[in-house]
Parts: C-alpha cells; sequence; structure tokens
C-alpha cells in the first residue's frame, strides 16, 4: 500500500528531529477524558470549588500530572485526544456498549471543556472525532508515528491501549490515581498477562470488561483466557478449533460464541481514523503565558508549585515568540545611590508633570522595626534608582519625605495600603499624590480574579516577564553595582509604572477611575493607619478562653467516647463513619468517594433524624474545637505593644467587602456566648477612656428597597415600625399584633436571603421547613412585594445580556457563567448576580462611611481614632473627653455616606470592650 501523504510527512518530520536531537523524536500521547476522570476521583471536589461553584479536582490533578509527565518524559511531540460522546461505532454494533456506566457526575460536567482551554493556552494540539473514541485516535496516531520512526509513549486509564505495545510504543499506565504510572513494554505485557501485546485483544474478548459492558465467560477468568489463548496461539485459531476445548468452560465458550466473536472485534482499537493533523503537526510549541495565567486565575488555581512547574515544562521557555524576554520593552538608565545622591536625582526625575514615578518597596513591615530595606523608583524615560533607606543622610531623607508628601508629584505604586505601612515605620508619615495602585486596580477591573501578585499582571498586561534580566548569570544590566537585588527592584519599579499606564486606560473602560481615585485608594491609606494602631487585647481574658474551650473539648471526646462505647478518633472521618453507620446504624447521608459524608449538615440532620446523642456531641466537639483555634490564633498575634494589628484585605471579595488575616477577626463569632466572650478580650487602650462601635441598621434590606424601589417595602421602612413584623404582616395576611416569633423569623431569613441571592430550596434549609413551603412563601412575598420580585428578574437579565452587574458607584462583578451551558455554573451565576448590586453598594457605602469619619476626626482634630471594620461594624478607640465629639461625627458622616430611598439607620455603643460597647 502506498503512504499516505500524513506518514512521509510524518517521517520527514521524524528525520529532523532526529538529527536534531541525535536521537528518535518522542511522541506523547494522552487520553483526555480516562485521565481528567481519574484525577476527578482522586481529589475531593469540595476542596477544589471556585467562588462561582466550578469544582475544579479534575483540572488541577489532570494538569499537575500533566507536568509531572512532561517533565518526566520530555518529549518531542504532543497531542490530547477526547471522546466526544458515548455514540460510537462500537455503541451501534452493541447498544449496551458501556450502557452500565453510570451518570456523568455533575461535579465533573464542564471540566472537560476547561482543560482544553488549558491545552490551548499551552499550544497543544488536542483531538475529537465523532464516532469514535479516544482509544482510537490514539491507536492512529501511534501507528503512524511509529511507522515514521517515532517513539511513541501513551498516557491512558484503559487496559485495551496495551494492544498497541511495541519496541517502540510504551503504555504509562496510572496505578495510583494520576500520581504513579506503570510502564509497559512488551516485557511487561508478558510478565503480568503470560501474553504478547498483539495477543491482548484476543485475550480482553475472552475475559470481557465489565467496565465497558463487555459480557465474559461464566467460569473464564484471566487466567483461563490466558491459557487458552497460549494454546491455540491466537483468537481466530480458538473459535476455529472451539470443539476441542474440555469441560464445563470449554461448553461455555461455546454457548457464548457469537458475543465473544462481538467482543473481539469491539476490543480493537481503530488505526485509520481520519484525523486533521497528522504527527508532524504535533511538535510542541511555546505557550501562551498570558492566556495561561489567565485560565489558572480564573479557575483560582493558586498552587504556586503547580504553576511553576508548567512553566517549567514550557518548550519555548523565556525566548518563546509569543512571550517577549523579560525587560523587552524596558530601557532603563539604573543607578545605586549613595549619601547625597537621592536629593538631585528627585530634583530631575520626580516633578510635577507626565506619569510621575513607580514605587517598588521590599516589604518586610514588622511593627516597631522602623525599617524599610529596599526602595526602588523608576520613571518613564528609563531613569531607575535604588536605595538603602538606612544608609540616606539627613538631608535625602529630609528630601524623600518632602517628595512623598507633595500631592503634585504623581506616584505609582503596587499595594499602596503596604507600601504607606513601610514608609509610616520609617518616619515617612505622610504620602500624597498616589494616583494609581495596580493591585487595586486589577481587582476593579478583574475582581473575579483570586492572584493580584505583580509578576502575573505584569505577564498579563504587558506580556513581560517579571525576572532580573541578567541574574542568572550575577551580572547587572543598568550600571548597578549592589548586585542582582537591586536590579530586580528597579525592574518592577519600571512594571509597576508601566501597569499604571495600563491601567488607567482599563479603568476607563469599565467606568471604574472613579472607584479607585475616590474610593479604594483612600480607604487603601486609612486601613494602613488601622493596621499599625491595632487594638488592645486582654490577654489573660483571652488564655482563660482557650482554656475553657479545650476543657470542653476534652468533655465533647469523653462524651463521644461514651457515646460509642469506645474510644475512637473524632478527627477521622473513617472511624466516626464506622461508628455512626456501621455500629450504631445510623440513618445515611450523602454518598462520597470515601464513604457516608459526616459534615456539619450531615450530622445536624442525624441530630434531627434520631435520638442518638453522639451527632449533638460531635457538633458541639467541632464548634468548641473551632473556637479554641480561634482564640489561640488571637493570643498568637498579640504584639509586643499589647495590640492585635490584623490585616485588611481590599482585593479578596468579589463584592467589594473588606476582610481581614493574621488573625482573621470575621471569625469571631458576632451571636453568640461564645462570640460575645471573646470579642470582651478586645478592650480600650492605654491614653484612651472607652471603645465606640456603629453600624449600619438592616443595610442591605434599605439598599435592596432603594434599588427595587418597592412601594411596599419602603413604606415598611419609613414607618419607623420594626421591619421584619411589618413586612410579615403583609405576607400573612394578619394584623402586626398577631404576627409571632416564628413568623418573623421566616421573614427575616427570606429577606436577608433575597439581598444574598437565595434559593428556595436554600431557604428551606435554612428554616428546616420544605422546599415547598418555601417556594410558597416566596411566592406570597412577591405578590405583596412586586417590585422586589421584577427587580431581582432585571438584575439577572441584564447581567446575562452585559456580562456583568453594578453597583449604585459603578463597581461592576462580571458573570461570564450566566450563559453557560453548565446548569450548575449557571444558576451559581445568577445567585451573584441577585447578590453583587446589594453587598457590593452595602461595602461601597461602609468604605464611603469610614473615609467620612476618619476625615472628620482629622479636620476636628481629635484625637480618636479608627481601629477595626468587621462585619458592616466600625470600631473606634474614644481618646478622653472626645466621646460625645465623635458619636455626633459618627452618627452625622455614617448617615450621609449615601442617600437612600429607606434612609440609612446608625446604631452607636460604647463600653471597655468591643463587647459592651456592642448596641
Amino acid at each position: 500500500m502506498a503512504e499516505t501523504a500524513a506518514k512521509k510527512t510524518a517521517k520527514t518530520a521524524a528525520t529532523a528531529a532526529g538529527k536534531a536531537a541525535g536521537q528518535r523524536p518522542r511522541l506523547m500521547l494522552m487520553d483526555g477524558h480516562s485521565l481528567a476522570y481519574r484525577a476527578f476521583f482522586a481529589l475531593p471536589a469540595e476542596n477544589f470549588t471556585t467562588a462561582t461553584g466550578q469544582p475544579t479536582n479534575a483540572i488541577y490533578g489532570f494538569a499537575s500530572m500533566l507536568a509531572n509527565t512532561l517533565r518526566d518524559e520530555a518529549p518531542t511531540h504532543f497531542a490530547v485526544a477526547f471522546d466526544v460522546s458515548r455514540k460510537t461505532w462500537r455503541s451501534q454494533e452493541f447498544p449496551e456498549y458501556k450502557a452500565n456506566r453510570s451518570k456523568t457526575p455533575d461535579e465533573f460536567k464542564g471540566q472537560v471543556e476547561l482543560i482544553g482551554e488549558v491545552l490551548d493556552a499551552m499550544h497543544v494540539e488536542r483531538f475529537a472525532v465523532d464516532g469514535f473514541e479516544a482509544d482510537d485516535i490514539i491507536a492512529t496516531l501511534a501507528t503512524q508515528a511509529e511507522e515514521a520512526g517515532f517513539d511513541v509513549l501513551i498516557v491512558t486509564g484503559d487496559r485495551d491501549s496495551f494492544q498497541l505495545v511495541s519496541d517502540h510504543v510504551t503504555v504509562l499506565y496510572p496505578t495510583k490515581g494520576v500520581s504513579e504510572l506503570t510502564r509497559f513494554t512488551p516485557e511487561k505485557v508478558e510478565e503480568k498477562y503470560g501474553l504478547t501485546p498483539q495477543q491482548y485483544p484476543d485475550f480482553a474478548a475472552l475475559r470481557g470488561d465489565p467496565s465497558d459492558n463487555l459480557p465474559g465467560i461464566p467460569g473464564v477468568g484471566e487466567k483461563t483466557a490466558a491459557k487458552w489463548i497460549n494454546q491455540f496461539g491466537s483468537f481466530a485459531e480458538l473459535v476455529e478449533r472451539a470443539e476441542e476445548v474440555k469441560g464445563k468452560a470449554g461448553q461455555n465458550f461455546r454457548d457464548h460464541l457469537d458475543a465473544v466473536k462481538l467482543n473481539r472485534v469491539l476490543t480493537e482499537m481503530v488505526r485509520d481514523v481520519e484525523l486533521p493533523k497528522a504527527v508532524a503537526d504535533l511538535e510542541r510549541a511555546a505557550y501562551d503565558r498570558t492566556a495561561l495565567a489567565m485560565i489558572l486565575d480564573t479557575l483560582e488555581i493558586r498552587n504556586p508549585s503547580l504553576r511553576e512547574r508548567l512553566l517549567a515544562v514550557d518548550p519555548g521557555g523565556q525566548d518563546a515568540e509569543d512571550t517577549p524576554a523579560p525587560t523587552e520593552g524596558i530601557e532603563l538608565d539604573g543607578s545605586v545611590l549613595g549619601s547625597g545622591e537621592l536629593t538631585p536625582w528627585l530634583a530631575e526625575h520626580g516633578k510635577a508633570d507626565g506619569t510621575g514615578l513607580g514605587i517598588a518597596t521590599v516589604d518586610t513591615w514588622k511593627l516597631g522595626t522602623g525599617k524599610v530595606d529596599e526602595v526602588a523608583l523608576a520613571a518613564a524615560g528609563g531613569a531607575a534608582a535604588w536605595f538603602d533607606p538606612a544608609q540616606l543622610d539627613e538631608s535625602d531623607d529630609k528630601a524623600f519625605a518632602a517628595w512623598l508628601a507633595d500631592a503634585d508629584k504623581p506616584k505609582v505604586i503596587h499595594d499602596a495600603k503596604g507600601a504607606l505601612r513601610v514608609f509610616a515605620e520609617h518616619g515617612w508619615d505622610r504620602v500624597e499624590g498616589i494616583t494609581m495602585d495596580t493591585a487595586l486596580a486589577a481587582y476593579l477591573v478583574k475582581p473575579g480574579r483570586r492572584s493580584f501578585a505583580l509578576d502575573a499582571l505584569s505577564l498579563e498586561y504587558l506580556g513581560r516577564e517579571l525576572v532580573a534580566a541578567a541574574a542568572a548569570e550575577g551580572q547587572l544590566a543598568f550600571g548597578a553595582d549592589e548586585g542582582a537585588e537591586a536590579e530586580t527592584l528597579m525592574v518592577q519599579a519600571r512594571t509597576i509604572l508601566d501597569l499604571g499606564t495600563a491601567f488607567g486606560e482599563k479603568l476607563e473602560e469599565v467606568g471604574a477611575s472613579a472607584l479607585l481615585k475616590d474610593v479604594e485608594l483612600p480607604t487603601s491609606a486609612l486601613l494602613a493607619r488601622m493596621e499599625r494602631a491595632g487594638i488592645a487585647a486582654d490577654r489573660a481574658h483571652l488564655e482563660a478562653m482557650e482554656q475553657q474551650f479545650a476543657g470542653a473539648v476534652q468533655q465533647a471526646v469523653k462524651e463521644a467516647h461514651a457515646a460509642a462505647g469506645h474510644e475512637f478518633n473524632l478527627g477521622s472521618p473513617k472511624q466516626l463513619q464506622e461508628v455512626l453507620f456501621g455500629e450504631l446504624g445510623l440513618p445515611k447521608t450523602k454518598k462520597t468517594k470515601t464513604g457516608y459524608t459526616t459534615d456539619a449538615d450531615a450530622l445536624a440532620w442525624l441530630a434531627a433524624q434520631t435520638d442518638n446523642e453522639l451527632p449533638v456531641i460531635m457538633l458541639r466537639h467541632r464548634e468548641q474545637a473551632k473556637l479554641r483555634v480561634t482564640v489561640e490564633g488571637l493570643i498568637k498575634t498579640i504584639a509586643a505593644d499589647g495590640r492585635i494589628h490584623t490585616s485588611f484585605s481590599q482585593t479578596v471579595a468579589a463584592t467589594g467587602r473588606l476582610s481581614s488575616t493574621d488573625p482573621n477577626l470575621q471569625n469571631v463569632p458576632v451571636r453568640t456566648d461564645e462570640g460575645r466572650a471573646i470579642r470582651r478580650g478586645f478592650v480600650v487602650g492605654e491614653g484612651f477612656e472607652s471603645l465606640m462601635t456603629a453600624d449600619y441598621s438592616q443595610i442591605e434590606l434599605r439598599v435592596m428597597a432603594h434599588l427595587s424601589e418597592d412601594e411596599g417595602l419602603l413604606e415598611a421602612f419609613n414607618s419607623g415600625e420594626d421591619l421584619h413584623t411589618t413586612v410579615a404582616s403583609q405576607v400573612f395576611e394578619v394584623e402586626r399584633d398577631q404576627v409571632d416569633a416564628e413568623m418573623r423569623r421566616k421573614i427575616k431569613a427570606m429577606s436577608y436571603g433575597l439581598a444574598y441571592g437565595l434559593s428556595a430550596f436554600g431557604l428551606s434549609q435554612q428554616l428546616n421547613i420544605e422546599a415547598g413551603e418555601a417556594r410558597g412563601l416566596m411566592d406570597t412575598y412577591f405578590e405583596r412585594f412586586g417590585g422586589v420580585r421584577d427587580y431581582l428578574r432585571r438584575v439577572v437579565d441584564e447581567a446575562r445580556a452585559t456580562g456583568y452587574t453594578a453597583t449604585m458607584l459603578g463597581r461592576r462583578r462580571y458573570l461570564p457563567d450566566l450563559n453557560s451551558d453548565n446548569r450548575q455554573r449557571r444558576e451559581a451565576a445568577e445567585r451573584m448576580a441577585l447578590n453583587a448590586p446589594i453587598q457590593g453598594t452595602a461595602a461601597d457605602i461602609v468604605k464611603i462611611a469610614m473615609l467620612r469619619v476618619g476625615q472628620a476626626l482629622e479636620q476636628a482634630e481629635l484625637s480618636s481614632r479608627m481601629l477595626l471594620q468587621v462585619h458592616d461594624e466600625i470600631v473606634l478607640e474614644i481618646a478622653p473627653g472626645e466621646r460625645s465629639a465623635v458619636e455626633e461625627i459618627v452618627r452625622r458622616e455614617m448617615a450621609g455616606a449615601a442617600d437612600l430611598r429607606a434612609p440609612l439607620d446608625v446604631s452607636v455603643g460604647v463600653g471597655a470592650d468591643w463587647e459592651s460597647a456592642a448596641h
């Protein structure tokens, strides 16, 4: 038979690649569906899920295996094959083919498509052909490649691929999830099955395959099948001499001969599938690193190790055509400044025109160190400078302080809050003229991303790898003589400046320029001051609380052991499953890969369904353990000044809400006795007389009333009566004095639920009622408050058309999954669309309130200061004699933060600690 054009081309490519490398080229082929499915079950979906509800466990596992295999095998050519559907030529021949397969888990759906996007970013060819399985595509490519002089590696979880094994074709078969691969060579196949690879389809036909629903022969297992093939030489010969097979097994073989013959047809891989590309087209190419970073960010895959492993096997490296060299586009005249040299440098380059200077710092902030390790500055014209603040003489120190404080001198920073905090520790307390924070700008442009690291932004928006140009060789590119650290920081400063220009345009495109200038930048400055101030802590009180919770944990352990009748590890899901469902015979909960779930919802369900005390004890154990960990974390973060200095973040929550870490103060319960006791450990500090707390009453519902313009809801707010009682009287059609506590509870839960995008099912779970009752309650509510119903529908429809929602101040949240074919992702996006405008507007109002209060305190020259912002609550420390003045400022400025149709209502409390200051 004449060679096909594809084979000739492949031979040419193989010859060229072989000559260049001095060895045979290597083609690696992967079965995409097979490996993705294995990865899905190897990693728990609950640990790999994005904020939109999209599981990523299969994607993560596949990408991890991909990176490892590319590293270990170093193929010159690579492709991935996927199934299209279960309708193939095999299902036409045998309708029951794979009919026993269970329904694809919802959590797996959509992940294959996203894996395809990862492969596209890596410029990996992927194949899927109607009517054929991935196996057939792999068999076709492997056959062509072997004939063309390639060594072939096949990575698959399908044993039928063993028929392809030869001296130049090796199968890498996963034996433990996707982390361990066994190499099947001809010798390994014979060792495992006692057969040659060519005989494997004969063997598989006799054995049958339960996973594919191919029937076997009763009484004939793998050993008998292998013996017959070896005895008769081939399947064809065995069929021809079927009468010679002795015993009951032989009779069973003859009785099932037609089924076995069909098995033999179905297990043979097709080796001549018509494909759009040939082996020569599969040579590995440089990644689109920007696209890869974007898809990993979108999927919230933050593991730096995985990213590094994927980038480490980029065949283009840093010289890929679509990946500019590290300093491409940068021309720097860099200088390491010594004593007396910063003042003239600023006079020449730090002028009040143009784009200003980019600033990069090494943030090693620790309270009380008074030290900034390094600072780099970069100008648009190419000049750059690096200096050590500790080495500045007095004139340079004053000159830099004056430049920082000059509002007319533009400054571009990445993570301004961190830089401001560092500068303040050195004594540079006043910083004005920050025109751009590239981290905050990136957040406003894409609030759903999870990484705002400078290197990732540089790659995505500038196409530039952020590394020192010659650091690897120990050479210095810009005249610096202090080492690669100086060069690296100057490159960062210039990158920040260039990103500032790029983000200036991006912010204009999304209408967020004013939001950055008027809200986020001033908020970052205020948060820097709050972080440095911290809040005083009563160590003795917190240590007593820790001991109390530790005792409660031990008591729960004793009670759990007594309830089970023996000791067991309460932290082991497997042991708990055995006790609950095996020994005690409690009703089964949701089935998972590792057994029946024992999460908090499952334990609460068991507690409600049975009289057994163990689920209740387990819930108490977990709650007390969580409280103990929370208090331990608080104690560990008490600084030398006796205060806790949490770190606030503006870029974590896509809605615009602030979050805190180290410690996370949002972990302190608000409405429980234990939480209130913990809050008593946050006290007024030396030199101040009290703490003051202030927050808004029902701000989310007031925003919802304002945005929906529902007359009934607005009237309920403006009546001055209890909102939930008033609304409940209308929904349940009773007089206000007939509204009982249960009615009010249901309406309160539903009202807030609507503001948070809660579904009828979610409401039923929260209220512990039937889904039908919850749906009926929502329907009745919407009958009374049609404006709310129409608003919520309008929000989703508009977001589906535009791709985003927006707050009153124009803060956008992009929701591309609103148009997804994946129901789970689409419904999650719909809930976010309902939630984002209301929550985001409330977050914007709180930030504006904080800024107004802070500015008013400064203008009044008061010594009182803002310390915390947690759960929409503001905590202030009140200086002696200033309580009345501060309370007047707080009430006035917070009430005036937004003009709503349902006016803002401010609550204020004062006390010696956080809890006693509650209201």
